[in-house]
C-alpha cells in the first residue's frame, strides 16, 4: 500500500473541477490540506503552482504538482489503489470510453451552462439553456449504455464518469433557482434525474458539494465583476 505523503489541494469551493477532486480523495479516504483560494486575487502559491493556466484545482503531493481535475483524479487512483474502491473502470473498454465522456462534460456542459449565467440578454440566456438540456440528453443515452440497468454510470456505486458529471450538480441546481430553469426533468431524462438525486445522496457528495446559496452568491459576483469589467472597457475607449 503505498504512503499517503503530504497531500495539498488548492481550491475554490464552488468550482465543480475542485470538487470533482476532492470527492475522489473523499472516496479514496486520503486526509489533505485543503488550501482555499481566491481567484479574484490569485496568490503567489497558485500563480507558482500552475503558472500557465493560473486555475484551480492543484494537487500537491510531496512537493509535486499535478493539475486538471480528469489527470488528479487518475493519479489518486491509481498512487492510492489499494485504498478505497477503484474509481477508474476495471473494464478496458469502459477504461478506453469513460475519459472521452468526461472531456464531453467539461467541455459541452460546463461552458453551456457557465453561458447561461454570463448571458446578457434573455434570447443569449435561453439558447444557452437549449445548449444545456441537449448536452444533458445525450448524457441521458451515456447513462443508459454504461450503467447496465444500475444505478450509477460505474454501476453499483459511484465511479469516474459519476464523478465527472456529478461535480456539475451543484451549479444546475443553483441556475435552477437563480432562473427558473429546470435542467433534469424527470420526462425528458429520466434516468439522469433519478441518478442526480441518488448521486447527491452519497457521502462523497454530502461531504464536499458547497451549499445552493453560496453558489449562488458566488456566481452573483461573477456577474458583477463581468459588468465592472466591461463597463471600465468601455469608459476606456
Amino acid at each position: 500500500m503505498a504512503a499517503q505523503g503530504d497531500l495539498k489541494l488548492l481550491g475554490l469551493s464552488v468550482s465543480p473541477f475542485v470538487v470533482r477532486v476532492r470527492m475522489a480523495l473523499h472516496m479514496k479516504g486520503l486526509s489533505y490540506e485543503y488550501i482555499k483560494r481566491d481567484l479574484f486575487n490569485k496568490s503567489e502559491l497558485l500563480l507558482k503552482s500552475n503558472p500557465v493556466e493560473k486555475k484551480v484545482p492543484i494537487l500537491i503531493h510531496d512537493g509535486k504538482t499535478v493539475l486538471d481535475s480528469s489527470v488528479i483524479v487518475q493519479y489518486i487512483d491509481e498512487v492510492w489503489a489499494a485504498m478505497g474502491p477503484s474509481i477508474l473502470p476495471v473494464d478496458p473498454y469502459e477504461r478506453a470510453t469513460a475519459p472521452f465522456w468526461a472531456a464531453y462534460v467539461d467541455d459541452k456542459l460546463f461552458s453551456a451552462y457557465v453561458g447561461v449565467n454570463k448571458a446578457v440578454t434573455e434570447v443569449e440566456r435561453m439558447e444557452k439553456v437549449s445548449e444545456t438540456l441537449a448536452v444533458l440528453e445525450q448524457l441521458e443515452e451515456a447513462f443508459a449504455k454504461h450503467s447496465n440497468g444500475k444505478g450509477f454510470f460505474a454501476g453499483d456505486s459511484i465511479g469516474y464518469l459519476d464523478l465527472a458529471v456529478g461535480c456539475h450538480l451543484h451549479w444546475l441546481k443553483a441556475q435552477c433557482k437563480m432562473f427558473g430553469v429546470v435542467f433534469l426533468d424527470a420526462g425528458k431524462t429520466p434516468l439522469l434525474a433519478t441518478w442526480a438525486k441518488r448521486f447527491t445522496e452519497t457521502d462523497a457528495a454530502k461531504e464536499v458539494v458547497p451549499d445552493t446559496d453560496v453558489v449562488m452568491e458566488y456566481a452573483k459576483k461573477r456577474q458583477a465583476y463581468r459588468v465592472a469589467v466591461a463597463a471600465a472597457a468601455a469608459s476606456a475607449k
